[in-house]
């Protein structure tokens, strides 16, 4: 009975299952088919959407396509409209460009016409004039070109005559004009400015009190005054002279520190190679202040202010400095003061002038070597330091290795001739001194005509002596002219050279 039970339990089961399944599958049929149905509905409306925004893109590039067509065949239109009015332009000029060689040709025909005239008339006149010719030569009994040559020849001794009495005659406006006015100014300068006249060498004498300090400074075999030279650079003379030791260099500041670190070795008495090093670091120390201090001290006496510390430096080694035996540092100041003077009596800055008077040159106590003219390296150096464009041009042009943009330059050439050529103030090696005074001489007796010449007043003057029979008084103004200008041109000189031509004429008779 209960297998039964549990068999009809199971059938009962399988049925309620069977039922299940069949009632789910056809539950799941039909919710398939409205989600299908539901898609598809779904796709008709999202396939009507995509038509209708396929053909509103389409309309809209196809509007826009049509623009652009329009716009296209509206410049093709144009540019066609343009070719028709060149090609218009173009058939209108052709046509005139035909008109016009048709009437070129017709010029041209003239033309050939009247050249034709033309050369049959100057055949006539060639025929007429040399007729006329030879019938002036015929009566005149010379060549037409000799008659040429002569009335060149007359014609060029003329003008020359002429010319010599102009240029004669604007000389002697130009003296009486300037003359007085230029001495005036630059003997009053010179006066007031004329200051005592330093001369240098290369040699510094040390005084000594006897002649035993002279070993101890020598030293055992000689080390005490080798270790001297080498620390500073000179060269030290122990001879037989008398309480005197010569120190020689061409740097006067080297000559300067051995005199000072001699000094203070004598005194203190302890000499040797250690402490004379010692003694010149110290002195050189001191000297550089020293220097500085002369530089300031210089530029409060002249009144210059704001100078540069290096330009200062600069000014205080001119003081060990000399140019042809003259102080260089004495002569700055006088170039200044002189520059100062002469600006003031022209109208213009008289403290520009002053500071490139002072400052002209400083190219010769540069620290490094240059290979260019102590000028140029002065100028260099001024705007380095920012100096004034003005006071640059006359460091520079002073000897005249720039060209001069201002009237300060001038004014510092001239004050530095003024200094450097009054009688003593420099001096020069005598054979340069010779060998000047030669080519001086050399450069008149060049001249046709020169008989003599001679360099008088230490080269100051050149008298030239001319002979009476081969040179005319309208032809030595014109040597003078030229010799001067040469002297100018081929020569290096102090100063000026005053250029004197002399013309005499003798009779001499003998009575017997």
């Amino acid at each position: 009975m209960i297998i039964q039970y549990v068999v009809t339990a199971i059938l009962a089961s399988a049925v309620s299952i069977l039922v299940y399944i069949l009632v789910r599958r056809m539950l799941l049929k039909k919710k398939g088919e409205e989600i299908i149905r539901n898609a598809e509905i779904e796709g008709e409306n999202i396939k009507k959407e995509k038509i209708i925004q396929a053909k509103e893109k389409f309309l809209q590039l196809k509007g826009e396509h049509e623009a652009m067509i329009n716009e296209k065949n509206a410049q093709i239109q144009q540019v066609e409209n343009r070719i028709r009015q060149k090609e218009s332009q173009l058939g209108q000029q052709k046509n005139e460009l035909d008109r016009k060689v048709k009437e070129n040709d017709q010029i041209k025909e003239n033309l050939q016409r009247q050249m034709e005239i033309i050369n049959k008339k100057k055949e006539e006149y060639d025929q007429l004039r040399e007729q006329a010719i030879r019938k002036i030569e015929e009566v005149a009994g010379m060549t037409a070109e000799e008659a040429k040559e002569q009335l060149m020849e007359s014609m060029k001794a003329e003008a020359k005559t002429q010319a010599m009495s102009y240029i004669n005659d604007v000389m002697d406006e130009a003296r009486l004009t300037a003359s007085k006015e230029a001495k005036r100014i630059v003997i009053n300068t010179i006066q007031r400015t004329a200051p005592e006249v330093a001369i240098e060498n290369a040699v510094t004498v040390f005084n000594i009190e006897n002649d035993e300090i002279k070993g101890r400074i020598i030293g055992r075999e000689g080390r005490n005054i080798r270790a001297l030279e080498a620390a500073i650079g000179v060269e030290i003379v122990v001879d037989d002279t008398p309480e005197a030791i010569l120190i020689s260099a061409f740097d006067p500041v080297r000559r300067e520190v051995a005199r000072l670190a001699l000094h203070q070795l004598v005194a203190d008495g302890r000499i040797h190679p250690a402490r004379i090093e010692e003694v010149v670091a110290k002195v050189s120390k001191q000297l550089d202040e020293e220097i500085m201090e002369i530089g300031k001290r210089t530029c409060i006496d002249l009144g210059i202010h704001g100078l540069n510390s290096q330009l200062v430096k600069m000014v205080g080694r001119m003081k060990y400095r000399s140019s042809y035996g003259q102080n260089l540092l004495q002569h700055s100041r006088e170039v200044a003061n002189i520059s100062a003077i002469l600006a003031a009596e022209l109208g213009l800055n008289p403290k520009i002038a002053k500071r490139a008077g002072l400052l002209h040159d400083i190219g010769k106590v540069a620290e490094e070597e240059y290979e260019l003219p102590h000028a140029i390296v002065g100028m260099q150096i001024a705007e380095k330091c920012k100096e004034k464009p003005e006071i640059c041009n006359a460091i520079g042009a002073h000897h005249e290795e720039v060209e001069m943009q201002t009237l300060i330059a001038p004014i510092v050439l001239v004050a530095d001739a003024i200094s450097g050529s009054r009688p003593g103030a420099r001096r020069e090696v005598i054979e340069s001194y010779i060998k000047r005074l030669k080519d001086m001489e050399n450069i008149a007796a060049s001249h046709t005509g020169v008989v003599k010449a001679y360099a008088i007043q230490a080269g100051r003057e050149l008298r030239v002596i001319v002979g009476a029979d081969q040179v005319s008084d309208a032809e030595c103004d014109e040597i003078s002219n030229e010799v001067a200008r040469k002297i100018q041109d081929e020569m290096t000189y102090p100063g000026q050279v005053k250029v004197t031509v002399i013309r005499e004429v003798r009779s001499v008779a003998f009575a017997k």
